[in-house]
């Protein structure tokens, strides 16, 4: 893991000059336990005494808030195909402020991305932009010798991408970790930098929509200190952070001009956790105070809040206590009545419709605010990448704005009467092949299955905080 110091001022030297070191984890594919990796050493380097940043590449927000709940510091998303590579740079430098060691957990296996043809979108592609090599996490379940062939080819695939060393997984015993680093022997160039065993109840569970959330499983002090020791006596952790490449931190920026006015209510618990770090940053950065309240268990609205925002999440596993709060429904329905801008995405626009049908057939009465009823299914029905371009003014901005994003929920909507406008003019990818027409729009109140990204077009964050301040003036 020697540094090549392609970028100035993001590598440095490995003494300790105030710089931090990053550890990026990726793996051969999606399930080879590279998250679990990543949380053992957020958790091994905070058992240490290090204030550590958590980094994942791509549009998911379950890792990062198992990351937060390890570190006690927001992580951040790195996307290159939702954000372009300045931004993502600039994201990264700015997240190092304050912290003694990074990880940045990749997504999928190491080189997939948008498409099989090329990188974007990748963990290979965002390690090169950031200059950082790589530790390779492979499943070494029943292999030996095999395993050093797959991390071969991992290594040779791209030769412009640095791959520090691997990390086996799940291996079985003493005696198969011995195989293991013999069969490397066949790639003397790739060191072998850790046998980790399988463990039992370590891992996190999963369901529909990838492993169970931070709010629902809780990584306590026991679970962290289990993460902890399983890196700390399987991984040479000490010649890893030796070698890793120091990246600095930008320095701090003058802090903005915008006064905190403009009061923004945050819908945030169980049900409705999934946001972008980056789009709360950028809100706050124009002006927003961000109020968190809670649909589940708040009979009304913060007071004074002039907009709202209610990320995704997973109101289908809530549908009961939701369904009761009937303050917080009447809450929402007067706020926009009233003509209050609201602005929901996926988990939070089912909960604005009529109803969430739950898996058992069950029918649940919502806010109302769309006349939709929101079906879930056993299987996905929608995921991919998005770019959405507005056809109306909207509570983002005028006619015209673009924005990228990502879509991924396995229920389905139903009108219930006419429906209203749809403003979004989606293209799957970023491609031209496929067009479809989203975003739903009445009054003040915009709803849409897609997570967007601000940090792909800084300027919708902009608009919702004046569309907010312009309401309540």
């Amino acid at each position: 893991m020697t540094p090549n110091p392609t970028e100035p001022g993001l590598r440095g030297s490995n003494s300790r000059t105030g710089k931090v070191p990053v550890l990026a984890v990726a793996g051969t594919h999606s399930g080879s336990g590279k998250t679990t990796v990543a949380l053992g050493l957020m958790a091994a380097l905070r058992r240490r005494g290090l204030a550590v940043q958590g980094f994942k590449v791509g549009p998911d927000f379950i890792d990062p808030g198992h990351h937060r709940a390890v570190t006690d510091r927001e992580a951040h998303n790195l996307d290159g195909w939702m954000m372009p590579r300045e931004a993502n740079r600039a994201l990264f430098l700015r997240a190092l402020r304050g912290a003694d060691a990074a990880v940045v957990e990749g997504v999928m296996g190491l080189f997939d991305g948008v498409s099989g043809g090329d990188e974007t979108g990748s963990t290979a592609r965002m390690a090169k932009d950031l200059g950082l090599p790589v530790l390779l996490v492979v499943d070494a379940r029943s292999m030996a010798r095999s395993a050093a062939a797959v991390a071969l080819g991992f290594a040779r695939f791209d030769p412009d991408l640095d791959l520090a060393g691997v990390l086996f997984n799940r291996v079985g015993s003493e005696g198969h970790a011995r195989m293991l680093v013999e069969a490397m022997e066949a790639a003397p160039d790739l060191s072998v930098l850790g046998c980790l065993p399988r463990e039992e109840g370590l891992e996190i569970p999963a369901r529909h929509l990838g492993l169970v959330t931070a709010e629902d499983h809780l990584l306590d002090g026991e679970r962290t200190d289990r993460l902890a020791r399983w890196v700390e006596g399987n991984l040479d952790l000490d010649r890893i952070l030796e070698e890793a490449p120091r990246c600095g931190a930008s320095p701090p920026t003058a802090r903005s001009h915008a006064e905190k006015t403009v009061r923004i209510g945050l819908a945030r618990d169980e049900a409705f956790c999934f946001y972008y770090a980056e789009n709360l940053r950028l809100l706050e950065a124009e002006g927003a105070e961000l109020v968190p309240f809670s649909p589940l268990r708040d009979r009304d609205l913060p007071e004074d809040v002039c907009g709202l925002y209610l990320g995704g999440g997973y109101p289908e596993l809530h549908c009961e206590a939701l369904s009761a709060n009937r303050g917080m429904k009447r809450a929402i329905r007067s706020f926009a009545g009233d003509g209050g801008t609201v602005y929901a995405e996926c988990g939070g626009f089912m909960y604005l419709m009529h109803t969430i049908q739950d898996l058992e057939g069950r029918t649940h009465r919502m806010a109302g605010l769309f006349p939709f009823e929101s079906v879930m299914e056993p299987r996905l029905r929608s995921l991919g990448y998005r770019e959405v371009t507005t056809k109306a003014a909207s509570p983002l901005g005028p006619a015209g704005t673009r924005v990228r994003g990502h879509e991924f929920h396995y229920s389905r909507m139903k009108d219930r009467e006419e429906a209203p406008d749809r403003i979004y003019a989606v293209t799957a990818r970023g491609t031209r092949d496929e067009t479809i027409r989203e975003g739903f729009l009445t009054e003040g109140v915009l709803g849409s299955y897609i997570h967007l990204h601000w940090g792909s077009n800084p300027a919708a964050a902009r608009a919702f905080v004046e569309a907010c301040a312009g309401w309540r003036s």
